[in-house]
């Protein structure tokens, strides 16, 4: 049978554009022994695709030239020569981006739509909730009373480290990009205050009036000027979870700005980096707490959905213009 894919065209120069994307179609192999053939229902746009465009050595290889973008799907299971799925589970797993796809029963795990909706899967179940979770509480290591504050915070990540440090009992500050998102924070994520850092003039001075305790924990998604004012209100061992900075991701040089060493090092502060799959033998602590707090109700989640398998290129693009609330998420 025939499938639909999108591959990289061509590798981004700064800001990626449709022409950066092909849409084609491909016949797939036949069926194999410890195989099953999956149909695309929900498909994962996420900032760190764009780094994976480049052709330089990460933590996870770039994406190649005329293949497929890959990442978090929710897929259906059409058939199947696998004893562990059968027509009509549903599954995840880190895929192609393709209308139908052909994977090995290693690629994937069965999800139970009885405890939350099919999408969460690549949300507040899946990579996204457990960024969240690894990121404040095994490198944040919050305490109640404490102050957190969260850039990047009407993101999908950031949405759910703010709801994570309340239910930690700290006070929880959220950084973003426009005057709906900031009382989106307050009123339905329950965020002590927010910042619209495109409308403050002093990012620095509107932080130290937010915290006026100062910052104990930085959950960096941002990085730029906006961790720059942040971390000048840091407060002595306070802890930073470096989780991306998608204000450079599209730079086409290399940004300069505070050199952060010496108050890192005056006041005991720890900046660690991480990527999910640093804790992966731990997902199924993060993956049961998670679900926990969403069945008891202490965990909200926000999506946006765009509708159709050709709109994935565009909903990628829409990340780095914060056209999202939430995870952006393709519905095929």
């Amino acid at each position: 049978m025939t499938t639909k894919q999108i591959v990289l065209a061509r590798r981004p120069k700064g800001l990626p554009v449709a022409a950066d994307f092909r849409t084609e179609n491909i016949t797939l192999p036949a069926l194999q022994e410890g195989e099953v053939l999956l149909k695309g229902l929900y498909y994962s746009v996420d900032p760190y695709m764009r780094g994976r465009m480049n052709d330089v050595k990460s933590y996870s290889p770039p994406f190649q030239i005329d293949a497929p973008i890959a990442g978090g799907v929710v897929a259906s299971v059409v058939e199947s020569k696998s004893a562990n799925f059968t027509t009509g589970d549903l599954v995840t797993g880190f895929l192609p981006w393709r209308t139908e796809i052909v994977a090995s029963e290693k690629l994937i795990s069965k999800i139970d739509t009885t405890l939350a909706p099919a999408s969460y899967y690549i949300g507040i179940l899946g990579m996204t909730g457990l960024t969240a979770y690894f990121g404040l509480m095994h490198i944040g290591k919050p305490k109640p009373g404490e102050t957190v504050v969260v850039s990047g915070a009407a993101g999908a990540v950031g949405v759910v480290v703010g709801q994570l440090a309340k239910i930690a009992g700290c006070r929880v500050v959220g950084i973003a990009g426009s005057d709906e998102k900031i009382k989106l924070l307050k009123d339905e994520f329950g965020f002590d205050e927010a910042i619209n850092y495109k409308t403050t003039t002093d990012m620095e001075k509107a932080i130290a009036v937010a915290c006026p305790g100062g910052v104990d924990i930085y959950f960096d998604n941002v990085g730029g000027t906006i961790s720059d004012a942040v971390i000048a209100n840091i407060n002595f061992h306070a802890r930073i979870p470096l989780c991306g900075q998608i204000s450079t991701y599209n730079s086409t040089e290399v940004p300069t700005g505070p050199r952060l060493q010496s108050m890192l090092l005056t006041r005991s502060v720890l900046m660690q980096g991480f990527i999910i799959n640093d804790f992966q033998s731990e997902f199924a602590e993060g993956i049961q707490h998670l679900a926990q707090w969403v069945k008891e109700g202490k965990l909200k989640f926000t999506e946006t959905i765009i509708h159709g398998f050709d709109s994935l290129p565009t909903a990628l693009l829409g990340l780095f213009k914060g056209e999202n609330t939430g995870k952006m998420i393709v519905k095929a």
